[in-house]
């Protein structure tokens, strides 16, 4: 996985394209403010990524997690 070091203020400045950049590429950015990192946008793994995916767990009689409302 890579990783980038970015200002706070560049973040907001780029976010759909860090945003993009994580989802895309699995880039991490570490977000700094006033030189003392403060936060990260990491990339998540789909879930579930395809209709075979969710047929596997379905196979195998898992449940499924249920769903989070956002934050």
């Amino acid at each position: 996985m890579r990783e980038k070091s970015i200002s706070v203020t560049e973040a907001s400045r780029n976010f759909a394209d860090c945003v993009n950049r994580a989802h895309y590429q699995g880039m991490t950015f570490i977000l700094h403010k006033n030189g003392v990192p403060v936060a990260k946008i990491v990339p998540v793994e789909p879930w579930p990524a395809t209709g075979q995916k969710l047929a596997a767990v379905q196979d195998k009689g898992k449940n499924l997690p249920e769903e989070t409302e956002p934050i």
